[in-house]
């Protein structure tokens, strides 16, 4: 008498189906946590596109932030953007973005473009386009 040694070919789909499950929940968590401000940003027919290295979002009221980290007075926002300047790799290339709110009087905005200005840095202002 022989014995058959028979492989299976099937596949358990019911690790598959675990790791689908966990990676779904993974997911669904982590999207949740995300946080988008919007800004109310003044409108312009200008088109300017540029790559942006350093962004500076200067809301009407609460606190600033220099590419996602908040500071609370103009001269940390100014040592922040100067230490993220010199780890540019291209200085020539570095561009701070100015997002700034409708209601932001023009003194907060000018002091960032002074900020880059004193950098050799280009400044881009935000702004949505006019419908």
């Amino acid at each position: 008498m022989k014995k058959r040694n028979k492989v299976s070919a099937e596949f358990s789909m019911s690790s598959l189906t675990d790791i689908i499950f966990l990676l779904l929940i993974f997911f669904m968590l982590t999207s949740t946590l995300v946080k988008l401000d919007t800004v109310d940003l003044p409108e312009s027919n200008s088109q300017t596109v540029a790559p942006t290295s350093i962004v500076v979002v200067i809301p009407a009221k609460g606190s600033m932030t220099v590419n996602g980290k908040t500071t609370k007075s103009f001269t940390k926002v100014k040592s922040a953007v100067r230490a993220l300047y010199n780890e540019q790799k291209n200085q020539k290339d570095a561009t701070i973005t100015i997002v700034a709110e409708k209601a932001v009087p023009v003194k907060k905005t000018r002091q960032v473009l002074e900020i880059a200005s004193n950098l050799g840095m280009r400044a881009i202002v935000a702004t949505k386009p006019v419908d």
